[in-house]
């Protein structure tokens, strides 16, 4: 049966592969429904473990347990359950209260991280390192990344018309900017390779066992 089981896996996967790459030759049913079967796992899946590793545990459990001092935990529950009334017309005006907190305290602590972490971390390595890097390899690079920084900021310096110095440092800073774009792209094209190359191993060896999978 665990043998069976294990064969009908490698065949759904790759029948419902060979379905998404039916897409490179045009929109058709098999990648409709391949499409709509992973949304519809992706929402199951989450959805039941928002339930019993979200929910159950950190409310329902501890309600139980110890009502008199978890009873603040009321009032995210109630919030969760106005968030829910977004699907009746009528009481649809409640889920805008939790929806704004949500958005509002999730802003709050990303402004407050992202300072920390994409600010001042970043002032503090490029300012710092230069003088601490024992390598002439590491000490022209981190040069490299202070006038990189600088000259970025001076492109987007917009409050004194960019002209002489500044306009020669607004043009280092765009070449900095095409080149982080382009590395940042191809990192993204190489992890979508990766994952195609995974797939073809997949097909190749564990279902055709043309190779080694």
């Amino acid at each position: 049966m665990a043998h069976f089981m294990t064969v009908l896996g490698v065949w759904l996967g790759a029948f419902f592969t060979l379905c998404i790459f039916s897409f490179l030759y045009k929109d058709n049913p098999f990648y409709k429904l391949a499409e709509q079967i992973f949304v519809g796992l992706s929402a199951g899946y989450w959805f039941i473990y928002t339930i019993y590793s979200i929910l159950i545990p950190n409310l329902f459990t501890k309600l139980q347990t110890d009502f008199s001092r978890n009873t603040i935990l009321l009032i995210p529950g109630i919030l969760g359950v106005m968030m829910l009334l977004r699907l009746i017309p009528k009481l649809e005006w409640l889920s805008l209260y939790p929806i704004s907190l949500v958005i509002g305290t999730s802003a709050g602590i990303s402004i407050l991280r992202y300072m920390k972490s994409d600010v001042l971390s970043q002032l503090t390595a490029t300012m710092m390192n230069p003088l601490k890097q024992g390598s002439i390899d590491a000490i022209i690079g981190s040069f490299i990344l202070i006038i990189g920084t600088i000259c970025v900021i001076m492109y987007f310096y917009f409050s004194r018309k960019q002209e002489g110095v500044l306009a020669a440092t607004s043009k280092i800073g765009i070449w900095f900017l095409m080149i982080s774009f382009g590395a940042s792209f191809g990192y993204t094209v190489m992890a979508r390779i990766s994952l195609l190359i995974g797939r073809l191993q997949f097909l190749l060896g564990d279902w055709l066992h043309l190779i080694k999978p």
